[in-house]
Order: C-alpha cells, then sequence, then structure tokens
C-alpha cells in the first residue's frame, strides 16, 4: 500500500460546501489506490495479474475547536443519525494562503470522531480526531488566494481542562476520561451509529468516591438498573481560565458496569478506582459559553425499587 500523506501541521485548508472552516492541525490520506486481483490461468504456472476499481482512501483530520460552526455541526448532525453526506476540500497554503495544492472530495460521510484521553495531571494539548469517507477525490494544482474565514488559527484545547458531570454523583475527584471514538458504521441498507462505552479514573478515598461506590452497588449488585436508574451527565471542555466552558458532549442514559480498584505504580499516594460506564447516546455542543456551577457535593442515599418491578441482579 502506499504510504499515508501528512500534511504540515496548520498549513491545510478545509472547505465544506462551498464554506472556508478555517486551518486543521493535521490532514492524513485522500489518496487513490487500487487493488492487484490475481487470476490462475490453466496449464500456466504463472498468475494473470490485473487492479480491480479506484479507491478512495478516508481522509483523517485534526481539529481543535478553533473552526467554523460547519465543522461542529456536521459532527453534531452525525452524532443524531443525521448522516448528511458532504463535498469540499483540503487545500495546502504557504504563509501568505496562497493555495498549492487541492484535493476535492465529493459525498464524504463523516464516519469516525475520537475524543482524546482527557488526564488532570496532563500538560498536553488535545484535538479531536475526524475520519470522513468520501465516494471519489480529485488532486488539482493550486492557485490564488484561499478566502479567509475570520476563523483564528486552531488553538488546541488542554487535556487537563474538563470536567464530568453525572446526575447525583459527586464527580470532582475525576482525574482521567480515556478516549473514545463514535463511530458510523455503513450496510448494505442503512447506517447505524455506535456509541462507545467509556471508563472514568478517579480517587478512590473520601465523600466523592462513596457516591460511586452507592451508585454501582445499586445499579450492578442489588440490580436496580432499569431505565429509570440510569444517569443523565456531559463531559465539559473548560476554557483556559477554567471559568467557562467551550464544548460540551452530553450522556444519555448513562449506567454502570464495572467499578475496579486500579493497582498503584511508582510512587503513587493516592489510590484510584476505574469505572466502566455505558452511553446509549451523546451528543456534541461547541462554541456555547457557560460559567462553572458551583459544585454540589451529594449525600449517597439508596433508591427504593419502585413498585412492581423486578430485581435482575445482572449487569448490563
Amino acid at each position: 500500500m502506499p504510504a499515508a500523506r501528512t500534511t504540515p501541521l496548520a498549513n491545510v485548508m478545509l472547505t465544506l460546501d462551498g464554506v472556508a472552516c478555517g486551518l486543521l492541525a493535521s490532514c492524513v490520506g485522500g489518496d487513490i489506490s487500487a487493488d492487484v486481483i490475481e487470476e490462475r490461468v490453466q496449464g500456466s504456472p504463472f498468475a494473470k495479474k490485473h487492479i480491480g476499481q479506484p479507491k478512495y482512501e478516508d481522509f483523517e483530520l485534526q481539529v481543535g475547536f478553533g473552526m467554523a460552526s460547519p465543522v461542529y455541526d456536521w459532527i453534531a448532525t452525525t452524532w443524531t443519525a443525521g448522516f448528511a453526506r458532504k463535498s469540499g476540500s483540503v487545500t495546502a497554503v504557504d504563509s501568505s494562503m496562497n493555495a498549492l495544492t487541492e484535493q476535492q472530495f465529493a459525498h464524504a460521510l463523516l464516519t469516525k470522531t475520537t475524543i482524546p484521553a482527557l488526564d488532570a495531571a496532563s500538560k498536553n494539548a488535545g484535538r479531536l480526531a475526524i475520519t470522513l469517507s468520501p465516494e471519489s477525490t480529485t488532486t488539482a494544482a493550486g492557485g490564488g488566494k484561499v478566502p479567509s474565514t475570520g476563523v483564528a488559527q486552531q488553538k488546541p484545547f488542554l487535556l487537563s481542562h474538563f470536567r464530568l458531570e453525572l446526575d447525583g454523583l459527586d464527580c470532582s475527584h475525576v482525574t482521567k476520561i480515556d478516549s473514545f471514538t463514535v463511530e458510523v458504521q455503513v450496510g448494505v441498507d442503512q447506517a447505524g451509529i455506535v456509541f462507545p462505552n467509556l471508563r472514568v479514573t478517579m480517587a478512590a478515598d473520601g465523600a466523592a468516591a462513596a457516591t460511586w461506590q452507592s451508585w454501582f452497588t445499586d445499579f450492578v449488585i442489588d440490580g436496580r438498573n432499569e431505565d429509570g436508574f440510569e444517569k443523565s451527565g456531559a463531559i465539559v471542555f473548560l476554557a483556559p481560565d477554567l471559568q467557562g466552558e467551550i464544548a460540551r458532549v452530553t450522556l444519555h442514559n448513562v449506567g454502570i458496569s464495572a467499578l475496579r480498584r486500579v493497582p498503584a505504580g511508582p510512587g503513587d499516594a493516592i489510590r484510584h478506582l476505574a469505572a466502566d460506564l455505558y452511553c446509549e447516546r451523546m451528543e456534541l455542543a461547541v462554541g456555547t459559553t457557560r460559567p462553572v456551577p458551583p459544585l454540589k457535593i451529594p449525600t449517597p442515599t439508596k433508591v427504593p425499587l419502585p413498585p412492581g418491578k423486578i430485581v435482575g441482579g445482572i449487569p448490563r
């Protein structure tokens, strides 16, 4: 297979349906290839070889939260099973925004969105990774200036600037959320969307962890795991000053399937727990700035079973 092409950082403009959406953090792929097919010829020790139909390879793009709204609207629509197809281009530009080369794509489906791992101890910047699967691509020579979008150059968010919210749980001591990918699976007759399970790491001691242990006991051990006992919440990406939010992933119908002790590493002074969660549906919203609400620490409580419900006792 040909080597994947990577375009230098901050030198590629993304255009969707004629709208210039801003400079990408990186761009890989978009090449054209064909499979080599071998056919055995009767009476000959040699195989006849020829190529199949052209294949248009996926684009893998990385973006921060500085793109124009059509990018995030496309992700949001996809996550609600809209499955909108878009045409556009990725254009390599020089420092004066002169177009050097352009790859045009037609009727692309957004098939993957990856949220990076979030870690309160990290000092690194983060970006979303999105995969576009086009029906066809065309390479053209560049010419002229790429229009300005009024969108600032990419400003990656910090992986440590996040907050988890879940109804009735104290999430103030959550320190990590593993990376996860929302994926579109295309079948013969229809497409479907798969929302992944989540893994959340938190400090194991104190009142915050007790609220998680109480929910785990109710939901998994005691079998109170019907729809009414699932939770809603959000993963919130915080602004650099930690005083507002720049994006959020809203979580619907969240349940817990495991709460495990995390093996201590060398020099670890704090014990941790890892919670495995499922989530039936997610929504992405970018650009709505909201103030950080005051922290409310709930008290762990037992929730009585509603009348007529059967206790299953089997984690979902």
